[in-house]
């Protein structure tokens, strides 16, 4: 199974990595500021693709793509190239896959993509890799978290 990157633009709040059920900022049409989106929150991304700054929140008792299960802050400095921050992400959101889902990400029937930081984002302060699991097969009700399948 392989780990599809998407990619963001703009500036993200720094912090996440908790599961606070407090709302994310979110507009009148359902999207979301993709950098207040937290571990634990739901989001229906499956059509994402390129730069985003937006994606649909979901809440996670209705069917939905995906869950923000791990947020990983790379270390301050000039940015490293898209293939360290892929190589970073897809190391990161590998590793906290079994904590979060509680199978091996090699042995599990589920998939993750994440977000990370472009050339742009990280001029404005963006550090953050925010890892989404889901079902390739279907979408999911409830949590993740625990699922271990």
């Amino acid at each position: 199974m392989g780990a599809a990157g998407l990619v963001l633009a703009g500036c993200s709040p720094l912090g996440g990595g908790s599961a606070d059920p407090s709302p994310s900022a979110q507009s009148t049409d359902g999207s979301t500021d993709v950098f207040t989106i937290k571990v634990g929150d739901c989001v229906n991304d499956s059509a994402a693709q390129g730069e985003v700054s937006t994606v649909p929140k979901a809440d996670c008792a209705q069917p939905h793509d995906g869950e923000a299960y791990a947020s990983i802050t790379m270390a301050d400095g000039d940015f490293p190239g898209p293939d360290a921050v892929k190589t970073q992400a897809e190391a990161g959101c590998t590793a906290q896959f079994n904590t979060f889902v509680g199978v091996d990400y090699g042995t599990s029937a589920l998939s993750y993509s994440y977000y990370y930081p472009t050339v742009d984002s990280w001029a404005q302060g963006d550090r953050e890799i925010l890892c989404i699991v889901f079902d390739p097969v279907t979408r999911t009700v409830g949590t993740l978290k625990g699922a271990a399948r």
